[in-house]
């Protein structure tokens, strides 16, 4: 049976080439973050942040300190993927709304807490791991939510992380996790390039 959510997902290809004069409005960049941010992240932390750089001075700032790749100006915009490090005082305030909702008893948001803090306090590998994979999954989210808008992407790991981190202004707590380009495809860009065999990548336990 077809199914439009799967085959949104398969079709998707990473983009190289983009139409320049393509741009895309506040409200559409909103859009794509808006549904980014409905990836799912370690007790709820929601610890991300993503700077959408879309001015011409802001992207050539950026290609600068991002090995000079010409996607980061041609596409629309190019977003700059932060993850935040794991702390456990923040998740009062993050967990308030499911809590107000009636969507989580109190005594579990306080558990939640609870169990936060055991797990990440003075931990500071673990707390940039959690850094690491909610930018990750949510620049997934953001990638897919752009293909399926019919705009292509492109994550990029090819940047000076401190470069990055000094130019726009990161807090202490921000991880540059990626890159992430969003715009037109021009029609040369490549197809979407074959997958390794399941079998040398699923085993069965």
């Amino acid at each position: 049976m077809a199914n439009a959510v799967i085959d949104s997902l398969v079709s998707r290809r990473t983009i190289s080439l983009y139409d320049p004069a393509f741009t895309l409005s506040d409200d559409q960049i909103r859009e794509l973050v808006r549904v980014a941010t409905t990836a799912p992240t370690s007790f709820n932390f929601q610890n991300w942040r993503f700077i959408a750089v879309r001015t011409p001075d802001a992207k050539a700032r950026l290609r600068a300190v991002g090995w000079d790749q010409p996607k980061i100006t041609e596409a629309a915009v190019t977003f700059v993927i932060c993850g935040q490090l794991a702390d456990h005082r923040v998740l009062p305030e993050r967990l308030a709304p499911a809590v107000e909702a009636g969507i989580m008893p109190a005594q579990f948001a306080q558990g939640f807490e609870d169990a936060a803090r055991g797990l990440y306090q003075d931990h500071p590998q673990l707390q940039r791991d959690e850094a690491i994979r909610s930018g990750a999954i949510g620049a997934t989210a953001l990638i897919y939510a752009a293909h399926a808008l019919g705009f292509g992407s492109s994550p990029m790991i090819g940047f000076d992380a401190e470069a990055v981190r000094r130019e726009f202004e990161l807090a202490d707590d921000e991880v540059p996790v990626m890159l992430l380009s969003v715009g037109a495809a021009r029609p040369e860009n490549w197809p979407q390039k074959p997958r390794r065999p399941l079998a040398e990548v699923l085993d069965f336990a």
